[in-house]
């Protein structure tokens, strides 16, 4: 696979394509997405089997995503065969995708297993979960900042299994890539272009955390009442635009550096 060198700001146009691409078809890529993040969080919230079936399954998930931001992509209307593509029918990938999942699974275990003994034994995911929005009240600032701080330390230490992920179920899903090299090729291909995926990754924290912050605070500092209300609607703006743009952005990026243009 070749996998081409683009500049900074191409970063910022994926997000800018994805937008337009989710223009193009609101219902279909928010549906798509909204499926997905569902899907994400019925595994995570199933004991025991759960957090092992997710990571197995999220190359499947996110190639029927990324089929629809393709069919759109290409002005193709979707149906059943075309939205599983690469999953089943002659270019049927499906077997080369859960072995993709399980190479995740592993990464996945690997991150927590030396995330563990970092945090002092504790497991910042499940610390993250004890702290969620309804029982954010009861925790105070520092205990807030203690785990912002578990979290981003993970973060850190799960950077190259996103990297080497990044494009992994596209090569395999479309491009028949063994699963292996798959995380080779997406490895190379995102530190080739680590200042555009840096710009990206920035701009949608920005967009996704930074400016929906700001946005509270400010509102905050006006009118404690209205804050409720703006939490709400900031809270649907991400679940209904910001995320399906995010991902319509994804397959932007691999479009962008693996194929042509056209």
């Amino acid at each position: 696979m070749q996998a081409r060198r683009l500049p900074a700001l191409r970063g910022v146009f994926w997000l800018f394509e994805g937008f337009r691409l989710f223009r193009r078809n609101p219902p279909l890529i928010t549906a798509l997405t909204l499926v997905y993040l569902l899907a994400v969080q019925l595994f995570a919230l199933l004991p025991l089997i759960g957090p092992v079936l997710l990571p197995i399954l999220l190359p499947l998930l996110t190639l029927i995503v990324a089929n629809g931001c393709r069919l759109v992509d290409l002005r193709q209307n979707p149906d059943k065969r075309t939205l599983l593509f690469g999953l089943s029918g002659a270019g049927n990938n499906f077997p080369a995708l859960l072995r993709l999942g399980g190479l995740q699974l592993a990464g996945a275990l690997l991150v927590v297993l030396i995330a563990i003994p970092l945090g002092g034994g504790e497991d910042p995911f499940a610390s993250a979960l004890m702290a969620g929005p309804d029982g954010a009240a009861g925790v105070d600032p520092t205990a807030q900042a203690a785990l912002l701080a578990k979290l981003a330390q993970v973060l850190l230490l799960a950077t190259p299994l996103i990297i080497a992920f990044w494009f992994a179920p596209f090569l395999v899903g479309w491009d028949r890539v063994a699963p292996v090299k798959s995380l080779f090729f997406s490895a190379v291909a995102s530190m080739r272009n680590w200042r555009a995926m840096a710009m990206f990754s920035l701009a949608a924290i920005a967009i996704a955390g930074l400016l929906p912050a700001l946005v509270l605070i400010l509102l905050g500092q006006i009118s404690g009442s209205a804050l409720s209300v703006a939490f709400i609607v900031l809270r649907m703006l991400l679940v209904f635009l910001v995320a399906p743009v995010l991902t319509a952005s994804i397959y932007v990026s691999y479009r962008d550096i693996f194929q042509a243009e056209t």
